[in-house]
């Protein structure tokens, strides 16, 4: 057999090989590329589990009928894509998608089911504790079962990506294997080819030798029916051969670089995919990451710190947006970087201008990449290239389709950053933008907990001190009642008795004011929360004169108790000269001052200093009106924060079984009423100072018109009505004196018996004063039978209520002249005496 007949044989053998070779690559190819398609529709299929899992949870927060519309619009796209995916050919990839189908049609179901509770909860909102349990009971159900679709999800890429791997594994193999069968076949041939023609070229080089010396007569001697013995018949040609011989050894190299270069696009393209694979993995990574996280700068920290170790990046920040002053504003620059934002001026909360070039750019909501910035003109990238930054990625942060801030990432080499990287940055700012979403529904629901909660404690306190006014109400019924017949006789006394004592006469003045101040107390015990009532009597009244005053009234709590104990109180008055007049209750300010000296007595139980200090402030530019300060310090325990952040609160005290926690309250509401303002100052250890500001008005108000004391009005036939026999008693006495025909009835049924009597008499009654809370029958009761017998009978109504209890409107009761508060004053029931003298003269 001839050698080009072998040769050619052994050259059909290695193109079949090749061909072979090729076919499996082929082969391989495809099923690599179908694995590949597999891959990207289970990502597309997790990617959208994911995106309906977000939808649940914002709608379960929300309620919006946005997110509805759009996990129903998410819902849809799953579910076709799914119907119309056909990549998986697997029995278990099949049943995973099958799975998938199924476990959809059961969120869909729950969405459902959490649809009808909402409907339910707002036609049944009796219901709520009942549908809210139901509710959180099917939000769960949708978690799990949208969890259990994301593993499906992510098991079916994780199979497509072993399917990957698995399809170049088979490549690799087909490759070396034939490969190898490739080189033995022409390892094979040479191998043939040498044994059967070496001799012959041995005697060919030696004629070779020969021929090149010049003896170009030399025959081989050759006789073989080979080429050998062509080649030997035909020496001449020698050359001509040799150089054919070398161009086929040329070819044969060209083919071996072709194998390697298409070895090398292999290698490229397992790569490629090993590297998308791995950002694919450092995406989730992250984003699990950003998702466990509820704030913003933790956030940002995780994401430029991950992106400087694992991407890798040589320089990252977050910057957000502020879209009043077209500015970025740093937030987070990432640990490596810090020394490079310093030299770049990017510290965090820096700020940074938007220039024409990337920035605008990307916050129109594109991806910029700049390859090549170290010859940038615009200012931005001109900035990062003064770092050595030669490639810049800028990504925008999106929340609703509004770019709330910039991802920046930059590396000092040229053209670093790949198209895959690209993607990556892109995708993440999107995951990151979800979860700056995610963050800001956190906070937006922490602070309407928040509130909710302070809402709860408002009127929970509100509460507090309703009952305490309602419990104060009944208390001051008995109290003015029990007070009223000692202020009558006291304030009768001191008109009456002319020879009383200087001594005398201050003691019953003195006692006139504890009662003025006793039923002040008791009409604002349930009311010292409240802003001050129009029907609040104001007067002018000088600060100084009261300091006195309330220093003697409380001489035995400061100076004799004390004493007893071996304490000594220093008791120190400061008070400003020509100090202005403010408009206020004399004794309303006198009660405040009383309980601010009692607590700072009990506030040195080893004794100190206890100063009263009275000054003024003139008024400020564009202030109608100065302050007159009112301050009460000591030198005893003082209080810390906690302590004064509650001390005006009602109830709230310090002193255990001794206190009642209303002192500083009153004190409080005092304040408020009278339009003012209190600031405390205390340290543990360093006392105490309580300063009172009062608005000093520029004109003082007109003396109020006062009744002569010795004026007596005209005599009346009077029918009293009260079930309290002392308090019957003292008015009725009172009356007498004054001259009046006195009738006392004690209760509301005798009273109305006695009046029916005299109205068929010759003497009727010409003025009816009923108390309002009686048993049986009360005032109104009594005043509706008067008007009932005689419409033009004036009825006076005395209240131990308080007026809190008289209607809100200027107007008194039905049936009811005019109403007195107990303890009656002898001048203003005189006045009232001579108002109804005036207007109804025919009762005189």
């Amino acid at each position: 057999m001839k050698i080009t007949t072998r040769l050619k044989l052994a050259e059909l053998l290695c193109l079949a090989v090749a061909l072979i070779i090729g076919a499996m690559l082929v082969a391989t190819t495809l099923q690599m590329r179908h694995e590949l398609r597999k891959n990207e529709a289970a990502g597309s299929v997790l990617q959208a589990v994911t995106s309906l899992r977000y939808l649940s949870l914002e709608y379960a927060l929300r309620h919006e009928s946005r997110t509805h519309a759009q996990w129903r619009l998410r819902k849809e796209s799953l579910q076709q894509e799914l119907e119309t995916t056909h990549v998986f050919d697997d029995g278990a990839e099949l049943a995973i998608q099958r799975g998938l189908e199924g476990q959809l049609e059961g969120v869909a179901h729950h969405f459902d089911e959490l649809l009808s509770i909402q409907r339910e909860l707002q036609g049944a909102p009796e219901r709520r504790d009942v549908l809210g349990e139901l509710e959180s009971r099917v939000h769960g159900q949708i978690a799990n079962k949208t969890q259990n679709m994301i593993a499906d999800a992510e098991e079916l890429a994780e199979r497509s990506r072993q399917g990957v791997l698995a399809a170049q594994q088979a490549a690799n193999i087909v490759t070396l294997a034939f490969g190898g069968l490739l080189s033995a076949i022409v390892v094979g041939s040479i191998v043939m080819t040498i044994r059967s023609v070496a001799k012959p070229l041995e005697r060919l080089r030696q004629g070779t030798i020969v021929v090149g010396a010049g003896q170009l007569d030399f025959t081989l001697g050759v006789t073989t029916d080979d080429e050998i013995g062509d080649l030997a018949r035909a020496f001449d040609g020698m050359t001509e051969k040799l150089r054919q011989t070398t161009v086929s050894r040329d070819d044969l190299a060209q083919a071996n670089a072709a194998l390697q270069a298409e070895a090398g696009v292999r290698r490229q393209a397992e790569q490629k995919v090993t590297a998308q694979l791995v950002r694919l993995n450092l995406l989730h990574q992250i984003t699990r990451s950003i998702g466990e996280r509820q704030d913003l700068r933790s956030i940002f920290q995780v994401l430029v710190r991950s992106l400087e170790d694992q991407l890798p990046a040589d320089f990252g920040c977050v910057c957000l947006y502020d879209k009043e002053k077209r500015e970025l504003i740093v937030s987070s620059v990432g640990l490596r970087s810090e020394a490079l934002s310093l030299s770049l001026a990017m510290t965090e909360t820096s700020h940074v201008p938007i220039d024409e070039n990337g920035l605008s750019r990307c916050l129109r909501g594109e991806l910029v990449y700049e390859p090549d910035i170290t010859n940038a003109t615009f200012p931005f990238p001109k900035r990062l290239a003064q770092g050595a930054l030669s490639s810049l990625v800028l990504a925008p942060l999106l929340v609703d389709n509004t770019v709330f801030g910039v991802l920046i990432v930059a590396r000092h080499a040229v053209h670093s950053f790949s198209s895959g990287e690209c993607e990556f940055l892109r995708q993440l700012s999107e995951h990151v933008g979800l979860a700056a979403k995610q963050a800001q529904l956190y906070s937006d629901l922490q602070k309407t907990y928040d509130d909710l909660r302070r809402t709860q404690q408002s009127v929970t306190q509100q509460e507090r001190l309703r009952a305490l006014g309602q419990m104060a109400s009944g208390i001051a019924h008995d109290i003015n009642n029990a007070i009223s017949p000692v202020a009558l006789y006291t304030e009768s006394l001191l008109e009456t008795e002319r020879n009383l004592s200087p001594n005398g006469r201050n003691c019953l003045q003195i006692i006139e004011r504890a009662i003025d101040d006793v039923a002040a107390t008791v009409a604002r015990m349930r009311e010292f929360y409240r802003q001050r009532e129009p029907q609040l009597s104001l007067s002018t009244v000088n600060v100084n004169t009261l300091v006195p005053h309330v220093v003697d009234l409380t001489r035995a709590r400061w100076s004799d108790m004390p004493q007893q104990r071996g304490v000594v109180i220093e008791m120190r008055k400061e008070l400003e000269t020509d100090l202005p007049a403010i408009l206020g209750v004399d004794g309303e300010i006198r009660e405040a001052l009383t309980n601010l000296i009692f607590n700072a007595v009990d506030a040195m139980p080893e004794g100190g200093t206890l100063t009263l200090r009275t000054r003024s402030v003139a008024a400020a530019p564009g202030q109608d009106s100065g302050q007159v300060l009112l301050e009460v310090s000591d030198t005893g325990i003082g209080m810390d924060e906690a302590t004064q952040r509650r001390c005006l609160e009602p109830f709230f005290t310090t002193k255990g079984d001794r206190g009642t926690g209303l002192g500083l309250a009153g004190v409080y509401g005092m304040v408020e009423r009278h339009g003012g303002k209190i600031t405390i100052e205390s340290a543990p250890q360093r006392g105490t100072t309580v300063r009172i500001s009062f608005r000093s008005p520029a004109v003082a108000p007109p003396a109020p018109v006062v009744a002569d004391p010795d004026s007596v009005p005209p005599r009346f036939r009077i029918l009293v009505v009260d079930d309290d026999p002392t308090v019957l008693a003292s008015v009725r006495d009172i009356l007498l004196r004054d001259g009046h025909d006195v009738v006392a009835a004690d209760g509301g049924q005798k009273g109305i018996e006695l009046f029916t009597a005299a109205q068929g008499s010759e003497a009727p009654f010409a003025l009816v004063i009923t108390d309002l809370g009686m048993p049986y029958v009360d005032g109104r009761r009594v005043a509706e039978a008067i008007k009932t017998l005689a419409p033009a009978t004036p009825v006076l109504l005395l209240t131990g209520w308080g007026q809190r209890l008289i209607p809100d409107s200027d107007a008194n009761p039905v049936n009811v002249d005019y109403v007195l508060s107990k303890p009656p004053k002898l001048r203003e029931l005189r006045e009232v005496l001579s108002k109804i003298s005036a207007t109804h003269p025919s009762t005189a």
